[in-house]
């Protein structure tokens, strides 16, 4: 969540949505989602440069805080829901939720490598 943070702020955004996590997720290099873009013929780079175009740039201006939208919220919610409470929550389970979630983002995620999410 530091690294959509800091997605946030470099876009000029007062709040974390799904796309700074997605971005922060495809920045990170996590090997399993390198993978899936890659067995789909894609790599992030392709993947992050149209999550970038799709946040937008907001106001050049200082917030006081950082939002977590109720969104964001519900992607964490749904990746929690997928892993026994013994593992840790990996990066390819919040990439999962936010394919299984729906919205923008999934769509977009869905033209780079359809429905790859983990059973």
């Amino acid at each position: 969540m530091r690294a959509a943070e800091q997605a946030c702020r470099n876009h000029n955004h007062y709040y974390v949505g799904v796309g700074h996590v997605l971005l922060a997720l495809l920045e990170e290099r996590d090997a399993e989602i390198e993978a899936r873009l890659a067995s789909a013929g894609h790599t992030a780079t392709e993947v992050i440069d149209d999550v970038r175009r799709a946040i937008g740039t907001g106001e050049e201006r200082l917030w006081d805080g950082i939002l977590i939208t109720p969104r964001v919220s519900r992607i964490i919610e749904i990746a929690e829901t997928t892993v026994p409470a013994t593992r840790p929550l990996e990066p390819a389970h919040l990439f999962d939720a936010i394919e299984s979630e729906g919205g923008l983002f999934a769509e977009l995620l869905g033209r780079y490598v359809g429905n790859t999410r983990v059973s």
